[in-house]
């Protein structure tokens, strides 16, 4: 099903309000001074048509850029920070790109490319109409993938299919942990600048507490990252800093344990967690405070969104996935039926369904099916424990077997318990789980690695 047809977001600057803002570490722009004004230095004509590179070290000059261009630039390709740069030519080739916007002068020489801009958060007066408009193709990148990766081509109608207008929503501030230019952070910026709320960016390398302090200073009303990010949020004493409305998980599977422990932080909060991938859009909310979604959400489901299981596998067909792919390398997005495989496997228990883990993220135990996710999700439950990462370790005999690295809520500080707390894991995993998925070890560090997506840094 095709999407409606949606306005620009060059549209929507003209309904700014005079406190609609983006806000990151260092400056804050007043997005109403964006209707008469520019960011890119009067090069709005040149770039009319063309297919723009979005390579901003910034996320502020980035959510700028596409403030700007949508309705302007024929595409608009978002390039995240972490991508290898190694990957620059065949992503720029499939793209079809012929100009750039940077925010680092020193950064032309990185891209050879006919036209190439730089992006200020200075705001200079717009001195000429701005071009006719376009219908304008976002490019995102996928992840997870080795080598270069994959990029979904969607329009702004379809990236906006589930942001639905909500009543005092331009009294909102939006926060994210997440970084704009992958497809979970850029939900929020849509949905920011589309509801007319200003929205607080976060910043690489910045730490957990300086970001959840600016949050508070900023007086944060929705929030949203993933279940990773959020367990790193409540490691920290700063937490008692925000008091949001609205509490959103995404990007990971929210265990019961992380849905608990956000309803005590935030009590007064609405928690809900949302389905969404790069290539399917956003797929289904649940609100109900638990975790999985109801068997019901399968065949039509809400906005136009269907849904079925295929041998473990959640396929999607919505009005927020992406077209297809750019480029003939990366093969076909859509089945004849026009579905998406996600490669989310997942389990029905009741009249629930649970994700149990990636297609691809499978440990083989001597032949026998392992997802790290549902073993987390059990060590998770522990009182003490504040998140975990399963990992595979090779065996001779078995071709692996089970590790799980644990981060207590003690924040790494070693008690005298911590053996009793061990025994305790590792008896509730016998408890809850056949013999092969039990950890051999349990591993206490003080802290796992976070990709810049948002999730944990898995080495299957």
């Amino acid at each position: 099903m095709a999407p409606a047809e949606a306005p620009s977001l060059r549209q929507f600057l003209a309904t700014a309000s005079a406190g609609q803002f983006f806000f990151d570490r260092a400056a804050r722009v007043r997005v109403a001074d964006l209707a008469g004004g520019t960011s890119l230095g009067g090069c709005l004509a040149a770039l009319n048509g063309r297919s723009v590179l979005i390579a901003t070290e910034s996320q502020l000059t980035a959510a700028l850029a596409l403030s700007e261009l949508d309705g302007i630039a024929r595409r608009l390709t978002i390039l995240p920070p972490d991508v290898d740069r190694a990957h620059l030519p065949a992503l720029m080739a499939d793209a079809e790109c012929d100009a750039v916007v940077i925010d680092n002068a020193a950064q032309r020489a990185s891209f050879d490319l006919p036209l190439c801009f730089v992006c200020a958060p200075e705001i200079s007066p717009l001195e000429q109409t701005a071009p006719a408009a376009v219908r304008t193709e976002w490019v995102l990148l996928t992840s997870g993938t080795t080598g270069v990766p994959k990029m979904a081509v969607h329009c702004l109608a379809g990236l906006a299919a589930a942001i639905k207008p909500q009543a005092g929503s331009q009294s909102a501030v939006w926060g994210t942990f997440y970084d704009i230019r992958r497809y979970g952070g850029l939900q929020i910026f849509l949905r920011a600048v589309m509801g007319g709320a200003s929205l607080v960016l976060s910043s690489a390398g910045e730490p957990v507490a300086e970001h959840l302090l600016r949050l508070g200073q900023h007086g944060v009303t929705h929030l949203s990252g993933t279940p990773s990010h959020w367990r790193r949020a409540l490691m920290s004493p700063e937490i008692g800093s925000i008091a949001p409305r609205y509490v959103r998980l995404s990007g990971e599977i929210a265990d019961q344990a992380i849905l608990d422990n956000l309803r005590a932080a935030f009590p007064q909060a609405a928690i809900g967690h949302a389905y969404a991938s790069t290539e399917a859009g956003v797929c289904f909310a649940v609100d109900d405070g638990l975790a999985g979604f109801p068997a019901a959400f399968l065949g039509a489901a809400s906005g136009g969104v269907e849904m079925k299981v295929v041998d473990g596998s959640l396929h999607v067909r919505s009005p927020g996935a992406a077209a297809r792919y750019a480029g003939a390398r990366s093969g076909a997005l859509l089945d004849a039926d026009g579905f998406i495989d996600t490669g989310d496997m997942v389990d029905r228990r009741g009249d629930r369904y649970f994700f149990v883990g990636r297609k691809g993220g499978i440990i083989n135990i001597g032949g026998l099916k392992v997802h790290p996710e549902e073993i987390e999700a059990v060590i998770n439950r522990h009182p003490q424990v504040r998140m975990s990462m399963v990992r595979p370790k090779r065996s001779p005999v078995t071709g692996a077997i089970v590790m799980a690295d644990v981060v207590l809520k003690s924040g790494g500080k070693r008690t005298e318990d911590e053996s009793d707390v061990k025994d305790e894991i590792l008896a509730l995993c016998r408890r809850t789980l056949a013999r092969h998925k039990v950890p051999v070890a349990i591993n206490f560090v003080p802290a796992l690695a976070v990709a810049a997506t948002g999730k944990l840094s898995r080495r299957l």
